[in-house]
Protein backbone atom coordinates (compact mmCIF):
# COMPACT_ATOMS: atom_id res chain seq x y z
CA UNK A 1 0.00 0.00 0.00
CA UNK A 2 2.71 2.43 1.04
CA UNK A 3 4.34 1.60 -3.00
CA UNK A 4 0.86 2.97 -4.40
CA UNK A 5 1.03 5.93 -2.18
CA UNK A 6 4.64 6.61 -2.61
CA UNK A 7 3.80 6.14 -6.92
CA UNK A 8 0.88 8.92 -6.16
CA UNK A 9 2.78 10.86 -4.57
CA UNK A 10 5.26 11.32 -7.24
CA UNK A 11 2.89 12.74 -9.62
CA UNK A 12 4.08 15.46 -12.08
CA UNK A 13 2.56 17.27 -15.03
CA UNK A 14 3.97 15.13 -17.29
CA UNK A 15 2.65 11.67 -15.69
CA UNK A 16 -0.80 12.99 -16.60
CA UNK A 17 0.68 14.20 -20.78
CA UNK A 18 1.96 10.47 -20.87
CA UNK A 19 -1.39 8.86 -19.94
CA UNK A 20 -3.14 11.45 -22.44
CA UNK A 21 -0.85 10.52 -25.02
CA UNK A 22 -1.43 6.70 -24.28
CA UNK A 23 -5.21 7.16 -24.26
CA UNK A 24 -5.02 9.01 -27.15
CA UNK A 25 -3.21 6.25 -29.40
CA UNK A 26 -5.64 3.56 -27.61
CA UNK A 27 -8.12 6.16 -28.82
CA UNK A 28 -6.77 5.80 -32.37
CA UNK A 29 -6.87 2.51 -32.62
CA UNK A 30 -10.14 1.58 -31.12
CA UNK A 31 -12.31 4.80 -32.30
CA UNK A 32 -15.06 4.97 -29.55
CA UNK A 33 -14.73 8.33 -28.59
CA UNK A 34 -14.66 7.75 -25.50
CA UNK A 35 -11.20 7.45 -24.40
CA UNK A 36 -11.18 10.79 -25.85
CA UNK A 37 -12.74 12.77 -23.74
CA UNK A 38 -10.91 10.98 -20.77
CA UNK A 39 -7.58 11.83 -22.90
CA UNK A 40 -8.71 14.99 -22.74
CA UNK A 41 -9.30 15.09 -19.16
CA UNK A 42 -5.58 14.06 -18.59
CA UNK A 43 -4.55 17.05 -20.48
CA UNK A 44 -6.61 19.07 -18.56
CA UNK A 45 -5.13 17.62 -15.46
CA UNK A 46 -1.92 18.21 -16.45
CA UNK A 47 -2.61 21.94 -16.70
CA UNK A 48 -4.50 21.56 -13.45
CA UNK A 49 -1.63 20.40 -11.85
CA UNK A 50 0.75 22.81 -13.29
CA UNK A 51 -1.17 25.77 -12.41
CA UNK A 52 -2.44 24.83 -8.81
CA UNK A 53 0.24 25.02 -6.02
CA UNK A 54 1.27 21.29 -4.41
CA UNK A 55 -0.44 21.40 -1.19
CA UNK A 56 -3.70 21.99 -2.54
CA UNK A 57 -3.05 20.52 -6.10
CA UNK A 58 -1.28 17.00 -4.27
CA UNK A 59 -1.94 13.76 -5.53
CA UNK A 60 -5.81 13.57 -4.02
CA UNK A 61 -6.40 16.92 -5.87
CA UNK A 62 -5.45 16.06 -8.78
CA UNK A 63 -7.40 12.32 -9.16
CA UNK A 64 -10.44 14.47 -7.71
CA UNK A 65 -9.81 17.19 -10.04
CA UNK A 66 -9.63 14.31 -12.84
CA UNK A 67 -12.28 12.14 -12.12
CA UNK A 68 -15.02 14.87 -12.18
CA UNK A 69 -13.57 16.28 -15.06
CA UNK A 70 -13.35 12.79 -17.35
CA UNK A 71 -16.65 11.50 -15.66
CA UNK A 72 -18.23 15.30 -17.53
CA UNK A 73 -16.20 15.10 -20.79
CA UNK A 74 -17.58 11.68 -21.11
CA UNK A 75 -21.30 12.84 -20.32
CA UNK A 76 -20.67 15.66 -22.37
CA UNK A 77 -19.42 13.67 -25.50
CA UNK A 78 -22.38 10.94 -24.90
CA UNK A 79 -24.86 13.86 -24.68
CA UNK A 80 -23.73 17.34 -26.59
CA UNK A 81 -21.24 15.70 -28.92
CA UNK A 82 -22.81 12.48 -29.78
CA UNK A 83 -23.36 13.88 -33.26
CA UNK A 84 -19.77 13.08 -34.00
CA UNK A 85 -19.95 9.58 -33.73
CA UNK A 86 -22.09 9.39 -36.76
CA UNK A 87 -20.60 9.27 -40.30
CA UNK A 88 -22.13 10.99 -43.06
CA UNK A 89 -21.15 10.79 -46.63
CA UNK A 90 -21.53 12.69 -49.64
CA UNK A 91 -23.00 9.79 -51.78
CA UNK A 92 -25.09 8.29 -49.69
CA UNK A 93 -25.79 5.72 -52.55
CA UNK A 94 -22.16 4.74 -53.90
CA UNK A 95 -22.75 1.30 -52.69
CA UNK A 96 -26.46 0.94 -54.11
CA UNK A 97 -26.87 1.28 -57.77
CA UNK A 98 -30.83 1.23 -57.85
CA UNK A 99 -31.11 4.02 -55.29
CA UNK A 100 -28.90 5.75 -57.22
CA UNK A 101 -31.12 5.96 -60.02
CA UNK A 102 -33.43 7.73 -58.60
CA UNK A 103 -34.91 10.82 -60.75
CA UNK A 104 -33.73 9.79 -63.71
CA UNK A 105 -34.99 8.86 -67.19
CA UNK A 106 -35.23 6.39 -69.59
CA UNK A 107 -37.47 4.53 -71.82
CA UNK A 108 -39.56 1.69 -71.71
CA UNK A 109 -37.48 -1.53 -73.79
CA UNK A 110 -40.86 -3.87 -73.78
CA UNK A 111 -45.02 -3.07 -73.10
CA UNK A 112 -46.00 -3.58 -69.27
CA UNK A 113 -48.06 -6.83 -68.64
CA UNK A 114 -49.71 -6.46 -65.20
CA UNK A 115 -47.56 -3.46 -64.38
CA UNK A 116 -43.87 -5.05 -64.83
CA UNK A 117 -41.79 -4.58 -67.81
CA UNK A 118 -38.07 -3.52 -68.80
CA UNK A 119 -36.91 0.05 -69.50
CA UNK A 120 -33.72 1.38 -70.72
CA UNK A 121 -31.75 3.81 -68.24
CA UNK A 122 -28.95 4.85 -70.08
CA UNK A 123 -27.32 1.79 -71.94
CA UNK A 124 -28.60 -0.55 -69.40
CA UNK A 125 -32.03 -2.71 -69.73
CA UNK A 126 -33.75 -2.81 -66.09
CA UNK A 127 -36.60 -4.96 -64.92
CA UNK A 128 -39.12 -2.37 -63.54
CA UNK A 129 -42.83 -2.12 -62.38
CA UNK A 130 -45.28 0.78 -62.76
CA UNK A 131 -45.30 3.09 -59.67
CA UNK A 132 -49.02 4.53 -60.65
CA UNK A 133 -52.03 2.73 -62.78
CA UNK A 134 -50.66 4.56 -66.30
CA UNK A 135 -50.50 2.51 -68.96
CA UNK A 136 -46.74 2.00 -70.32
CA UNK A 137 -46.23 0.47 -73.85
CA UNK A 138 -42.89 0.59 -75.27
CA UNK A 139 -41.12 4.01 -76.43
CA UNK A 140 -42.40 5.37 -73.62
CA UNK A 141 -40.58 8.36 -71.90
CA UNK A 142 -40.45 7.19 -68.46
CA UNK A 143 -38.50 8.07 -64.84
CA UNK A 144 -37.98 6.48 -62.36
CA UNK A 145 -39.65 7.11 -59.02
CA UNK A 146 -37.82 4.58 -56.29
CA UNK A 147 -36.32 0.85 -56.56
CA UNK A 148 -37.54 -2.27 -54.23
CA UNK A 149 -36.78 -6.03 -54.51
CA UNK A 150 -34.03 -5.08 -57.43
CA UNK A 151 -37.19 -3.97 -59.68
CA UNK A 152 -37.36 -0.05 -60.54
CA UNK A 153 -40.17 1.76 -60.04
CA UNK A 154 -41.23 3.92 -62.54
CA UNK A 155 -43.98 5.74 -63.91
CA UNK A 156 -45.05 7.63 -67.38
CA UNK A 157 -42.69 11.04 -67.51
Amino acid sequence: MDGIVAFFEGLTVWHWVGLGIVLMTIEVAVGTFDLLWVAMGAFLTALFALVVPLPAGGWQGQMVFFGVVAIAFVISGRTLFKGLRTRTTTHPHLNDRLASMVGQRGEAATNFDQRQGKVKVGDTVWLAKQSDETVIVEGDQIVVTGATSGLLEVRLA
